[in-house]
């Protein structure tokens, strides 16, 4: 009968240790993202709607076909919580989709957080005119323009 050398307790430890060796040295080392510091807090909704409200300013407008609206916030059953009217004629409006997105997974993420409810309303978009030279929110009659 054929005997089957088996390998010793110092090999398997050896391979064991270079095999973790390996490892290490596959894996990268973590990247921080770009942009803000690891250290600062995330912006509130509360801090993020003002920043939005900011940026819009006094949304002044020569016509309707500079006014839009855009949607903000987060109602517990899906949906915005509301509409906000701006205008093209002075919001680089790729920062302002940005902003309102990151406003409504905040506003999303407080109400999980805190347990929050809503009344499952619907809230529509009003559309957004042109009054007196600055642009607000229509009456919802799908005059208004919005930006999706």
């Amino acid at each position: 009968m054929k005997t089957i050398a088996r390998p010793t307790r110092g090999w398997s430890t050896a391979l064991l240790l270079s095999l973790s060796s390996l490892l290490a040295c596959a894996t990268e080392p973590p990247t921080k993202p770009i942009g803000k510091p690891m250290n600062q807090p995330a912006q509130t909704s509360a801090q993020l709607y003002a920043e939005i409200k900011t940026l819009i300013g006094d949304a002044p407008c020569d016509d309707g076909s500079q006014c839009r609206t855009i949607a903000v916030g987060f109602k517990a059953c899906g949906g915005p919580g509301s509409y906000l009217a701006w205008s093209t004629k002075n919001v680089d409006e790729a920062r302002l989709k940005d902003l309102a997105q990151r406003q409504a997974a905040a506003s999303q993420a407080e109400s999980q957080r805190d347990g929050m409810i809503s009344d499952c309303r619907l809230v529509t978009d009003p559309g957004a005119v042109c009054r007196a030279g600055r642009c607000v929110l229509g009456t919802g009659s799908g005059g208004g323009n919005s930006a999706k």
